[in-house]
């Protein structure tokens, strides 16, 4: 037995290992380390060596592993990995592309092996495993959007996201729900849903995509119905809708195709919610307004019918009684907060008034809240419109509204 330059025996070579490494910017690396025990080095005591004060001990070491010591713990004490490193060509970019989540086909093509993979996700390490076989190359929670790519890799090649988090894509008001992903794949495909993946199986998977970065996402219209199948309350379901046709996502007609050739289960408050929006709703408080004309049996309206003076346009109010003249709006802070907003709104009151319509307003917390004040108000102001003679507004209803025959 040979002795190191401290007086100290070396130790008898062990067998090679292989193992992976990882440092905190993705680059894969490939360890070949020749491993000494580290459990024999003795402290040199005047001069000679003391075989009864071991420099310390494998057994007792804080980060021993199955191949030895990871640090070099005092003097005598042989640094167990001597790693030589080879770069995987295409992973950094990969990760990149990717919002630094890449799945376990993708690392197998680059030529990483499965020890390696499992390497980096260990206890304290500098992956992490979301969904069986995908991974994150970050410590750290994730965000939604890694979560999504996560989902897609889990889901496999031609999948979609749907659902709220797609509506949130497009710009649309959906009822949260954002803790889970919904994926679309094909029916043919086994998958089942785990974590915070949602997987739906179907035969109609959209022949049209939209895009956000890496992400890929069904269209307004598919995300439109894929989410009111899936929630309980009617509120939830005539906002997803009516908001998509308000700000222009789709028409009415392209969700009704949706609700005609999908599933039927789960359908019933997506088909009634997609006749009030037919009609000319086109916010769930309009809807909630709704509701309480026809509860109350008040004489039916048009919705969102065009009013004109002559060939002046005047204003478009959620609700109106020719006959009577009388118009009523559902005023939401959402729509009112900026001051190009708040003047469109003053101008269209002043309209109405100069023009002798009896204008109504109501928040959407009165409706729901005082039900029965926001019918007192709606019946007085028709009886005392009905007393004088009609005014002189043409109008021209939405399409469909029910009472365009009126």
């Amino acid at each position: 037995m040979s002795q190191t330059a401290f007086g100290v025996p070396s130790e008898p070579r062990l067998p090679l290992f292989r193992y992976s490494l990882l440092s905190m910017d993705p680059v894969a690396v490939e360890i070949w380390s020749t491993v000494r025990c580290c459990q024999t080095p003795y402290l040199v005591t005047g001069g000679r060596l003391d075989r009864r004060r071991p420099a310390v001990s494998h057994i007792s070491c804080t980060r021993q592993r199955a191949f030895g010591c990871l640090v070099l713990s005092g003097l005598g004490v042989m640094l167990c990995g001597m790693p030589v490193t080879v770069r995987i060509d295409g992973l950094g970019e990969l990760l990149d592309q990717q919002l630094s989540v890449v799945s376990r086909g993708q690392l197998l093509g680059l030529g990483m092996k499965d020890n390696a993979m499992q390497w980096r996700v260990r206890e304290g390490g500098p992956w992490q495993a979301l969904l069986p076989g995908v991974y994150l190359g970050l410590t750290g929670a994730p965000n939604l959007l890694q979560q999504e790519m996560a989902a897609l890799l889990y889901a496999g090649p031609s999948s979609l996201i749907t659902g709220p988090v797609a509506l949130m894509h497009h710009g649309l008001r959906g009822p949260g729900l954002l803790e889970t992903v919904d994926v679309l794949v094909p029916a043919a495909r086994q998958r089942l849903s785990t974590g915070f993946v949602r997987v739906h199986r179907t035969a109609r998977m959209p022949s049209q995509v939209v895009s956000a970065g890496p992400l890929r996402l069904v269209m307004a219209a598919r995300a439109v119905a894929d989410t009111a199948r899936l929630l309980v309350d009617e509120r939830d379901v005539r906002a997803a809708v009516a908001d998509s046709v308000q700000r222009g996502r789709c028409t009415v007609a392209e969700p009704a195709e949706e609700l005609s050739e999908g599933p039927t289960r789960g359908s019933a408050m997506f088909r009634s919610v997609l006749g009030e929006v037919a009609e000319g709703i086109r916010s769930a408080a309009e809807g909630d307004l709704r509701k309480l004309i026809r509860t109350a049996r008040l004489p039916t309206p048009l919705y969102n019918a065009s009013l004109y003076a002559g060939e002046t346009f005047i204003a478009r109010p959620d609700a109106w009684w020719p006959k009577a003249g009388v118009s009523a709006d559902v005023d939401s802070r959402e729509w009112h907060l900026g001051p190009a907003e708040w003047d469109r709104t003053r101008k269209r009151h002043d309209l109405l008034g100069a023009a002798g319509v009896i204008s109504l307003h109501f928040s959407p917390r009165q409706i729901r809240r005082e039900p029965a004040e926001v019918v007192r108000l709606i019946r007085d102001a028709l009886e005392a419109g009905l007393q004088r003679p009609p005014l002189p507004i043409r109008t021209i209803p939405c399409p469909e509204s029910p009472g365009a025959n009126q």
